[in-house]
């Protein structure tokens, strides 16, 4: 009987079985949103790839040269239309929507990005050894909760290396050979 936590070898990556998910290496090249147990909506998938191919147009060195010689051209024409109001409208209604849609498509690279991200750190936690369990899930805790937990696992590191290099740390009160014993 398999648990939520069984692994199978599906080709050359190790899948983590999830009550609902069934994941094949194929998936997102078909359109295959398995984590939801079905298809992608066809408006996800071509949000997705359109949200991809502008990110990679946007980020390339040409489409920055592109924009300073928009900027430039408006500039230089400003003495064409005596720097009139609607010369002025143009380059800011022209800016201003591209900002604004570019936040959302940027946002939501990142945002898949950082839960593929998330979700390959989770599983070498869960399939390393030694590793700590208790940290998959904690990108879903407040500042603060995380802050105190970079502390302990700072200390907890300087004891270490102070315990490689012979040296005594004091961690809460406790000096680091007290605590390993």
């Amino acid at each position: 009987m398999k648990t939520k936590n069984d692994a199978v070898k599906i080709g050359p990556v190790l899948h983590l079985q999830t009550p609902g998910i069934n994941r094949q290496p194929a998936d997102e090249a078909r359109g295959r949103d398995s984590a939801r147990g079905g298809e992608a909506s066809p408006m996800a998938r071509g949000f997705t790839a359109f949200a991809n191919h502008v990110a990679h147009v946007t980020g390339r060195p040409v489409t920055f040269v592109v924009c300073c010689i928009v900027i430039l051209t408006w500039a230089i024409s400003g003495p064409i239309f005596n720097y009139s109001d609607t010369w002025q409208l143009i380059i800011n209604t022209g800016t201003t929507i591209i900002t604004f849609l570019m936040v959302f498509l940027i946002q939501n690279t990142q945002n898949r990005d950082g839960a593929a991200v998330q979700a390959k750190l989770d599983e070498l936690i869960r399939a390393v050894e030694g590793a700590r369990n208790h940290f998959i899930g904690i990108e879903h805790l407040t500042a603060e909760q995380l802050e105190a937990i970079l502390a302990v696992c700072e200390r907890e590191a300087v004891a270490d290396v102070d315990a490689a290099i012979g040296r005594v740390a004091v961690i809460d009160g406790k000096s680091s050979t007290e605590e390993r014993q």
